[in-house]
């Protein structure tokens, strides 16, 4: 005879919450299934083992079966069952006394509290009409019983004729979700959660081609491996087991560079194969390829805020039971045994680049350009993981030579001091474009190393904190005197008038799209007439700002240049005696008097600035029409690429022109 009743809850909102609350999507409802199912067979394993069960174990697995006709869902196991007392105890009383104060208590984490109370079974109704539970217990004498249920807090529990050891859960889908009616949804979600369980899972039978279409072999399709790679002991794999795994887990990648097997038991339990996947320069697409388990099942592959935002950018499969299974990500950050994983993964992770540093460094320095910007990301954004690294990091200069840090700085530190003691760090961020510049600095005994990772503006801002008495140039910021200055340069002896006079005649024939700082300097008479370089301070911050490095103000200001004149150039002297030739001085118009009146101060304030104006109009216009300006400006230009559009067909026109007057004239 039937026994019926209410679930042990005092509200009758209680399916409600289940059905919208406990989990933000509803295709949990398969691996919590399943989950119990391996918890059934794997229990009656361990009975086995310890001797308290005696009989015939039988075939331990767990089946899935769909009849997309009837949508109908069944999750069978052959594990311990239950006896009737075990239902009416771990079905029907849910340990709390209203759904109300329920919700309060766990508003801040209602995706992550099934785990607390167990109930994971009754996830079955965010997407099921009606379930029944028809189930067999392990222990002699035990009755079938079975269990109805319709989504509402009545129950019926009867005996039934289930004669085989182990649980029937019978999913009647609703009509709402009947996607999950569908074979290719069942097939892809336990694929992605359960393709690792410790018990074989089986989803209808492998198929072959036949007849030009697929048809049903007598084989059963086990869709997961029960013991994956990281469940095996290190020393019985090989380098290619590994790369298989890899392979298998991500289908379309790149080979790993490196991997690091993750076994630990104390404080904590967890195992895991982690690889450094090969990352050139786009950081966002090779987030969140860790896949996160417990105990061999999915659990979530998000796991910003989990790890170590640099750890994201790894690949590969971390397994712990101490990871709460139905997470949510504010319970997981506030979890302190997730804390301490993510510690101990970070340490792992430095041990073995230092080990890979000391033991296998030609191995390090032929795989650095796609694993530097790991080690950097990694080091501008966790301290403790940055101390370590300042140990095994790399440089790598222009002619592709590798240092660690502290042997690049003895390397230099002879001839890259300046007057104030600092070791100068040259680097470039492009050979080609930066040839000139580098050359430079090579004939002056110099070195220069290749920065070209689009996060190392932030990187050498880094170094500088890091390396006492240092500091970091690009090689093209300024001229190579005043990269690594020896001693205090004498400038050239200029009025106010002068200085004022170059800046406009070189602003007048400059691109009018940035900002330019014109200024003297005596580089000798073999060094180009003009250079043009970018203040290390302000090209840095804009680059650092452009990637969202808090420092708006320098991205919104225009590109600035120092148009570097060197006055001892044979060219730079003959367009000063032209312009002197062609252009008048300023009129000067005397001061008016302390006594005068106000419109007579007026008056000559005036007179003053038409002065001004005026000789700046002629300045302008001996510099539009200076051949030898406008070349050697455009030169400086094309050689930083600047030189562009009309501009550079011009320059194209007048240089044809300039050929054609020396060879056929």
């Amino acid at each position: 005879m039937a026994t019926t009743g209410k679930i042990g809850v005092t509200t009758e909102n209680i399916f409600p919450v289940i059905k919208k609350f406990l989990y933000s999507d509803h295709e949990i409802f398969l691996r919590e299934l399943v989950a119990n199912a391996v918890d059934a067979t794997q229990k009656m394993k361990a009975l086995a083992a310890s001797g308290d069960f005696k009989g015939e174990l039988g075939e331990l697995a767990v089946r899935i079966e769909l009849n997309e006709k009837k949508k109908t869902l069944k999750i069978i196991d052959n594990g311990i069952g239950m006896t009737e007392e075990e239902v009416d105890k771990y079905i029907n009383q849910i340990a709390f006394s209203s759904a109300g104060e329920f919700l309060e208590k766990y508003k801040d984490q209602l995706s992550s509290i099934i785990g607390h109370f167990g109930l994971g079974f009754y996830s079955a109704f965010m997407v099921a009409e009606k379930v029944t539970i028809e189930t067999l217990s392990w222990k002699d004498g035990a009755k079938a019983v079975k269990w109805t249920c319709d989504g509402s807090p009545e129950y019926a529990m009867e005996p039934c004729k289930k004669s085989d050891r182990g649980t029937v859960i019978t999913l009647y889908i609703a009509d709402d979700e009947k996607e999950y009616a569908e074979k290719s949804r069942i097939s892809n979600l336990l694929n992605k959660y359960c393709k690792f369980m410790p018990v074989p899972v089986v989803f209808g039978k492998e198929q072959e081609w036949k007849d030009g279409k697929y048809v049903d072999t007598d084989k059963d399709n086990v869709i997961n491996k029960v013991e994956p790679l990281w469940t095996r002991k290190p020393a019985d794999l090989k380098d290619e087991d590994y790369n298989e795994f890899y392979r298998a887990l991500y289908p379309m990648a790149e080979e790993p560079l490196f991997h690091i097997h993750l076994n630990v038991d104390y404080p904590f339990n967890l195992t895991g194969i982690l690889y450094f996947p090969k990352i050139k320069s786009n950081v966002e697409i090779q987030r969140n390829k860790i896949q996160l388990y417990c105990n061999q099942m999915f659990v979530t592959d998000s796991v910003e805020n989990i790890v170590p935002e640099f750890l994201t950018l790894l690949h590969g499969v971390i397994d712990s039971p101490d990871i709460p299974l139905n997470v949510s990500r504010s319970y997981l950050q506030s979890d302190a045994n997730v804390k301490k994983i993510s510690t101990y993964i970070t340490k792992k992770v430095a041990d073995r680049l230092d080990e890979i540093f000391r033991n296998e460094r030609q191995q390090l320095e032929e795989k650095w350009d796609n694993l530097k910007l790991f080690i950097e990301f990694g080091m501008l954004t966790d301290e403790k993981f940055c101390e370590r690294a300042m140990k095994f990091s790399l440089l790598k200069n222009t002619d592709g030579k590798y240092f660690s840090i502290d042997d690049y700085r003895k390397a230099i530190e002879g001839e890259q001091t300046d007057k104030d003691k600092k070791v100068v760090f040259l680097y470039a961020t492009d050979v080609d474009s930066q040839y000139s510049f580098i050359e430079a600095a090579k004939a002056k005994g110099y070195d220069v190393l290749l920065m070209d990772c689009h996060l190392d503006s932030h990187y050498v801002q880094l170094l500088e904190t890091k390396i006492e008495n240092s500091r970091f140039a690009r090689v093209d910021s300024d001229t190579v005197d005043n990269l690594i200055p020896k001693e205090d340069k004498s400038k050239p002896e200029l009025t106010d008038a002068e200085r004022e006079d170059l800046s406009v005649m070189f602003r007048s024939v400059l691109p009018k799209n940035a900002e330019y700082h014109v200024q003297a300097e005596n580089l000798g008479a073999a060094t180009a007439p003009i250079l043009i370089t970018q203040s290390e301070f302000m090209r840095r911050y804009r680059e650092m700002s452009a990637m969202g490095g808090g420092m708006n103000f320098y991205g919104e200001m225009p590109e600035m240049y120092n148009i570097v004149v060197n006055m001892e150039n044979p060219l730079v002297e003959k367009i000063l005696s032209a312009k002197a030739a062609e252009v008048a001085p300023a009129q000067v118009v005397p001061d008016a008097a302390e006594d005068a009146s106000e419109d007579v101060k007026r008056t000559v304030t005036e007179a003053k600035e038409n002065a001004a104006a005026a000789h700046k109009a002629d300045v302008e216009a001996f510099a539009d029409n200076n051949e030898i300006l406008k070349q050697v400006t455009d030169l400086a230009l094309l050689a930083n690429g600047m030189l562009k559009g009309k501009d550079l067909s011009d320059f194209i026109a007048r240089s044809a022109k300039v050929v054609e007057d020396a060879y056929l004239k």
